[in-house]
């Protein structure tokens, strides 16, 4: 029997089988920092959701039972064609304080602060230097998670792979760790004009929310706090992005622009 080389394939395995497969994406330093030895039989810290069929699944890593965020969550799909699609990559650093921006006062999602906005939470996090989406912290790990990444999807026989960067700021990390644009660049270049001097994003700057300061011209994840806040006049979306395994695209859309 050959191993199968698409999400929709795993999901049709054995239980055992497929956690074990999926194990292989979580980085080892992220095993070896937290301590969890076995994590392959403990569905206590490492939880799936896949429905019968589906060709996705969502991976939740926790460093201990019971903890509200997990320390890696993972959302992958096949693409028509039968690669692999990174929906949603997130590590959380659990010791560091937490923002509700993914909940309303009253508990709702909010899906990231996509569907609706918890924005006493996201002035909160944006001061305390978080990007738009996060919750806590992240862990410093993702060109360690990037390598195991690569080496799963080498494993089911691929030599490339696609994200979805869901914020502006994921789009130039993804870029700075190697990523192409399959769909987007333009975009993103017509962004960083857009907030040069003189540039129509820039003008928008002007204070009138907590999150269009003058100073997120020149910063990374301020450009991503404004864009988050509609400075665009439309949500970020219609970014897709690529990767070699162990190729470098070397593509810079944001020069001489500072995190």
């Amino acid at each position: 029997m050959t191993s199968p080389s698409t999400i929709g394939g795993i999901n049709k395995l054995p239980e055992n089988e497929k956690r074990k497969i999926y194990a292989r994406y979580i980085p080892p330093e992220l095993i070896k920092r937290y301590n969890l030895p076995d994590i392959v039989h403990n569905s206590d810290l490492m939880k799936f959701r896949y429905a019968e069929g589906s060709s996705d699944v969502e991976m939740m890593l926790y460093h201990k039972a019971d903890f509200p965020d997990p320390i890696l969550y993972g959302h992958l799909a096949d693409t028509l064609n039968g690669q692999i699609h990174i929906l949603l990559y997130i590590l959380n650093d659990p010791d560091s304080p937490r923002f509700d921006v993914d909940k309303m006062p009253d508990g709702s999602p909010t899906r990231f602060g996509i569907r609706k906005r918890n924005l006493e939470a996201e002035q909160a996090a944006m001061q305390a230097g978080l990007a738009p989406g996060q919750v806590r912290r992240g862990l410093h790990l993702l060109r360690n998670a990037i390598s195991s990444f690569e080496e799963f999807i080498a494993s089911l026989g691929h030599n490339m792979y696609f994200a979805e960067p869901l914020y502006y700021h994921n789009a130039v990390i993804f870029e700075r760790h190697g990523f192409s644009y399959q769909m987007g660049r333009r975009r993103m270049e017509s962004i960083h004009l857009g907030f040069q001097e003189g540039g129509e994003l820039r003008q928008k700057l002007d204070g009138s929310t907590p999150f269009r300061s003058p100073n997120a011209a020149n910063s990374i994840r301020l450009r991503s706090w404004a864009i988050h806040d509609g400075i665009m006049g439309e949500p970020f979306t219609n970014v897709t992005m690529y990767k070699h395994i162990g190729k470098l695209a070397g593509l810079n859309s944001t020069p001489g622009c500072d995190w």
